[in-house]
């Protein structure tokens, strides 16, 4: 006997949750601490998180106020939240009993400062109480360094956890993959769904509702005559190939039911996910299989031509993929913000030519700073008279003759000392001892026209020019620190440099002042703001040629 049966047919309808919410905090590129690489991967999570229905607030690199701007703006939402995702990615630090989730504009927090430095967990859990059952709280890092002051440490403390809130932490990498692949999927309880990834730790509330998203709803249509469990199978092998959404899924239905209910649907999504632009590019680079030092290579590329790639770290983040859209727009390819083999070979031809062309202007320039170097020693520091040797330290504090100048500027200095009254010498003494402004302005009023009056001018010019501070310097000073330089990339940079024959002192890693004078030397070789700090610029054409390998 037929009888007739309900069937759920393939039209899906997706509910819309709009009493779910959810906040995504990336923070990946910190100003005083190491960046967390996976954190951009987070931001997927917003689409994802969209797609199943919830009203998603999201941000990227926040600073502490940013943050709080942002929670708050989820708190103020008008309906209460059946289901309340919060996904934080960034550094973490605590007091033991305490942890707060770091804005990218922290400094050094300590325990008195780190309220203001980023949000408090604790309030964060105590706003997710809110759903009940509902809530989830994901918490990305990675084992990075911080520099904290007294009363902290690195990640995440003792959580005092409130009924009814899972906590999911780990590293930032999974828990992007959790948040955009595994939690939005309708049909599943939360603790089934972390089952499967024993990497995550789970605190709290264990997720033991049915389903943490209810399956979709669907619409039923009477089909008469047709066994109760005819399409049963099919069905639910169809349900998987929806879930999954990739050709190779499309195509796997079609071959086991190639003449199914379903089966115009998946093969105009084959089709069309395999001609899909995005796709194919996003292949073609996988197909190249590039390691870290390949990547790294790439953004060196696209910064000497100008595109900033936001880092030269070898990880592909949205910096990276707009700096790649850019240049593929201005060399004729479809800006697919993915690279692929001839436009790797064309990226670096460019970038090879570029680098050629910055030296030999580098070297043109070089030679005529030199020539006028030798010929203002000529006029000055050569006769080895104090003034001479003066004027010429002040106009080129960093030229071809400022070593032998300061040489022969400290044996005058030595003899004038031996020949100085005592009275003269003990005066000197006193004013080195305190060097300070008032002390050598007492000499001078003291002894106008003593042996070392000339000395003592230029030594209240120079204290008086690190008064001020120059905005730009200081600026050049954090952006050198703000990319977070390995010691090998620094050892390496040296190197560099004396290969260049610009005396940086011993390859060690550390830029004194021998180092930082190879650099302003460099820069005012090329034209380069004359800081003697590294930019992600000069360090791009610096390494030009794949000379070096930055490394791990």
């Amino acid at each position: 006997m037929r009888l007739p049966l309900l069937l759920v047919l393939a039209s899906f309808a997706v509910p819309a949750f709009a009493e779910n919410r959810a906040l995504v905090i990336a923070n990946e590129n910190y100003r005083a601490g190491t960046d967390i690489a996976g954190a951009d991967d987070v931001m997927a999570a917003r689409s994802a998180l969209e797609a199943a229905g919830f009203r998603v607030i999201a941000g990227a690199d926040l600073g502490a106020a940013a943050q709080r701007a942002a929670l708050s703006q989820m708190l103020a939402q008008a309906a209460p939240a059946e289901r309340l995702v919060i996904v934080l990615a960034g550094h973490f630090v605590n007091s033991g009993r305490e942890t707060w989730f770091l804005g990218v504009d922290a400094r050094r927090p300590d325990l008195a400062t780190a309220g203001g430095a980023g949000l408090d967990l604790g309030t964060v859990l105590e706003i997710a109480a809110a759903a009940p059952g509902g809530a989830v709280v994901l918490l990305g890092s990675e084992a990075r360094s911080f520099t904290l002051g007294a009363g902290l440490q690195p990640g995440i403390g003792a959580l005092d956890i409130p009924q009814g809130v899972s906590v999911v932490s780990g590293e930032a990498s999974a828990i992007a993959a959790f948040a955009v692949q595994v939690l939005p999927v309708a049909g599943e309880s939360l603790r089934a769904k972390l089952a499967a990834h024993p990497e995550l730790l789970t605190q709290g509330y264990p997720g033991d509702q049915a389903h943490f998203l209810p399956a979709p709803v669907v619409r039923e249509e009477v089909i008469p005559n047709v066994p109760a469990d005819a399409f049963a199978a099919e069905r639910a092998f169809w349900d998987a190939t929806r879930v999954q959404g990739t050709p190779e899924a499309y195509e796997s239905y079609l071959a086991r039911y190639p003449n199914g209910l379903f089966a115009a649907t998946a093969r105009s999504e084959a089709i069309r996910l395999r001609n899909d632009p995005a796709r194919l590019a996003q292949q073609a680079e996988i197909a190249l299989a590039l390691n870290r030092d390949a990547r790294r290579e790439v953004q060196r590329q696209l910064a000497l031509l100008g595109y900033d790639p936001r880092g030269i770290d070898g990880i592909f983040g949205p910096g990276t993929r707009a700096a790649l859209s850019s240049w593929q727009a201005d060399s004729g390819f479809a800006s697919s913000g993915y690279i692929n083999g001839a436009q790797r070979e064309r990226l670096s031809a460019q970038a090879a030519i570029r680098a050629e062309e910055l030296e030999a202007a580098a070297r043109a320039r070089q030679i005529e700073q030199d020539r006028l170097d030798q010929q203002y020693w000529a006029e000055t520091g050569a006769a080895g008279d104090e003034a001479g040797l003066r004027a010429y330290l002040r106009r080129l504090p960093d030229g071809l003759y400022a070593d032998v100048a300061q040489q022969r500027l400290d044996v005058i200095m030595t003899g004038r000392q031996q020949g100085a009254a005592e009275a003269d010498r003990a005066a000197w003494r006193r004013a080195q001892d305190a060097d300070t402004l008032r002390a050598y302005e007492a000499y001078l009023a003291a002894l106008p026209n003593g042996a070392f009056a000339d000395a003592a001018r230029a030594r209240i010019a120079a204290l008086r020019a690190d008064v001020q501070v120059d905005p730009a310097q200081a600026a050049a000073e954090a952006g050198e620190a703000a990319l977070n330089l390995a010691p090998i990339a620094r050892t390496l940079a040296e190197a560099r440099l004396a290969q260049l024959g610009l005396n940086p002192g011993p390859a060690d890693g550390e830029f004194d002042d021998a180092t930082r004078r190879a650099i302003r030397r460099y820069q005012q070789a090329r034209g380069l703001p004359v800081t003697g700090y590294l930019d992600q610029a000069m360090m791009a054409q610096l390494l030009a040629g794949g000379f070096f390998s930055l490394g791990e």
